[in-house]
């Protein structure tokens, strides 16, 4: 028996998963940071440290599932453009190929519920999973292209993603900057 809906739920499961994840290491930050400027004492006045644990966790893994779902988005987004310019199927045999590639993004998800005690081995594990995805993708999806194709994929959702990284990077540091300039002590 083959469903080709089989494995429709990954990408949901794998969102949680690496929400939870972060929110874990998220919390842990959140509460020595909130130790370390003094709130944190007068939180404990109106929450026990389970509850505020509970509140920091629903916060962050909703804050963490609305970015990875938007990452998702845009990924599958920039991913559907780039075979829109370089796949010559017409079929549209290539959405299908690489679904299979989910379980490399649930095993990933998995493991960083075991790494994340470490910013350094959750994000190294999140970009290696990216990275097999992306690998794996490609492999698949080449079957239906050609050389130039295949070359042209990887080269635009490369260039995408740079660009686009590289964006959200300049405005961060510029609302950060004006951030400091309107600082009355700067």
């Amino acid at each position: 028996m083959k469903n080709p809906y089989l494995y429709g739920y990954l990408p949901f499961i794998t969102i949680i998963l690496f929400s939870f994840s972060f929110s874990m290491l998220a919390i842990s930050e959140s509460l020595q940071l909130l130790h370390a400027i003094g709130v944190y004492n007068g939180m404990r006045e109106f929450l026990s440290d389970l509850e505020l644990r509970f509140v920091l966790l629903i916060v962050f893994v909703l804050l963490f599932f609305m970015i990875f779902s938007a990452l998702k988005l845009i990924g599958e987004t920039i991913h559907e453009l780039g075979m829109l310019f370089f796949s010559k199927d017409k079929e549209g045999q290539t959405i299908h190929a690489a679904r299979g590639g989910y379980v490399i993004f649930f095993f990933g998800a998995f493991a960083s519920v075991i790494g994340s005690q470490s910013l350094l081995i959750l994000v190294g594990i999140f970009v290696f999973t990216i990275f097999c995805y992306f690998i794996y993708n490609v492999y698949k999806k080449s079957q239906y292209m050609s050389i130039a194709g295949v070359i042209g994929l990887i080269l635009f959702e490369v260039l995408t993603w740079f660009l686009l990284l590289s964006l959200v990077v300049y405005a961060v540091i510029k609302l950060y900057n004006g951030i400091l300039a309107s600082l009355p002590f700067a």
